[in-house]
């Protein structure tokens, strides 16, 4: 859980600024936007299979050069 203790002579603006990028830095904007839609387990692993396929690739062919 994010908190944020105002500061003394703080806006509320600079607050809510600083709450933001707190919570961007935790994950839990990600999270939150991984977790909208439900996402079937077969799905989940073809895209985590995608991603290693094409992980791979860069690596490949940043030995070759």
């Amino acid at each position: 859980m994010v908190k944020v203790l105002v500061r003394d002579r703080e806006s509320i603006q600079e607050a809510v600024r600083r709450f933001g990028k707190l919570v961007m830095r935790s994950g839990l904007k990600k999270e939150m936007r991984r977790r909208k839609y439900y996402e079937k387990p077969s799905d989940l692993k073809r895209r985590a299979r995608l991603r290693a396929e094409r992980r791979s690739m860069k690596e490949r062919l940043l030995v070759q050069e």
